[in-house]
């Protein structure tokens, strides 16, 4: 397994900034956000979903696109993917999505998936994805990048299981599931081991972070109050839920050889050490598994 960084989790770094500190740290590969920054943000502090300093902007020109790759190959790193915001509504962003990974150089991009908050049925939304997705799968094939949908809390795919049941009709080879652990502690959890099992040829990718859950203040639900007393929040990537020993321990059972991307929200620490301290506890716990193999 190698490793990467999703440049969500660095905001406060450049391109340039970011590519330094992933090769200094022994990260291997780029997952870069696709997003612009909101003009109202481009003055604040920068924070990870608002002013994001290591973001590629989607108006931005192919010279740009072309710019970050070099950038990244210059520093002995692959952009191994591209990663939107994409509604499964809006095929004509999807598609300049896909252009845009192809011009990169990218092998994968996160694609749409329906959000579910009860307001719409849940079959319904399933129908509406896998129409999406059949559009998405004839792109992957049109542009070589391979889409991935990733298990989310708040969307119709928030465990191994249910993004299953929507890929498993497409070819693995275009359509895959980006497996993320720290999302399934909000919502969607299932045995790591029984998970990639399912998923098997479809699971592509892994992203690595930690939550936990704990009790709010001042709140003390009962019988039949709307607000539940406890909430899911980020955590240092060793100090949650997740044992990222076992996940480890049953992503080397189903014999997964792809990229472990660092997506730590918990801030912790600062950027330059929480890949480092990433790296390090990865590449520790990986030995010491195929030391017991």
């Amino acid at each position: 397994m190698k490793l990467s960084v999703f440049t969500v989790a660095t905001p406060d770094m450049t391109p340039q900034e970011l590519v330094k500190a992933a090769s200094v740290a022994g990260i291997e590969g780029i997952e870069w956000r696709y997003k612009g920054i909101p003009d109202e943000a481009r003055a604040d502090t920068p924070s990870f979903w608002g002013r994001n300093l290591a973001s590629i902007d989607p108006a931005g020109t192919k010279d740009n696109i072309l710019d970050i790759r070099n950038l990244t190959v210059q520093a002995g790193l692959t952009s191994i993917a591209l990663v939107p915001y994409l509604s499964v509504t809006d095929l004509a962003s999807t598609e300049q999505a896909f252009e845009t990974a192809h011009v990169l150089g990218a092998s994968m991009m996160r694609v749409g998936v329906p959000s579910y908050n009860r307001a719409e049925n849940y079959h319904d939304l399933y129908k509406q994805a896998d129409a999406y997705l059949s559009e998405v799968q004839e792109m992957s094939r049109t542009y070589g990048v391979k889409a991935l949908v990733e298990t989310h809390h708040g969307t119709i795919a928030p465990s191994a299981s249910l993004a299953y049941r929507l890929v498993s009709r497409f070819d693995p080879g275009h359509v895959g599931v980006l497996y993320d652990p720290g999302n399934m502690v909000h919502e969607g959890f299932e045995n790591y081991r029984m998970g990639l099992e399912l998923l098997g040829p479809y699971l592509a990718h892994v992203h690595v972070k930690n939550a936990v859950w704990a009790k709010k203040e001042g709140l003390s639900g009962g019988i039949g109050s709307a607000e539940s007393e406890y909430e899911c929040n980020w955590s240092p990537l060793l100090g949650g839920v997740v044992k990222w020993s076992q996940v480890l321990r049953d992503l080397v059972s189903v014999d997964y050889k792809g990229y472990l991307g660092i997506e730590d929200f918990s801030q912790s620490l600062p950027s330059e050490e929480m890949l480092k301290h990433f790296s390090h506890h990865m590449k520790a716990l990986l030995n010491e598994i195929w030391a017991e193999v």
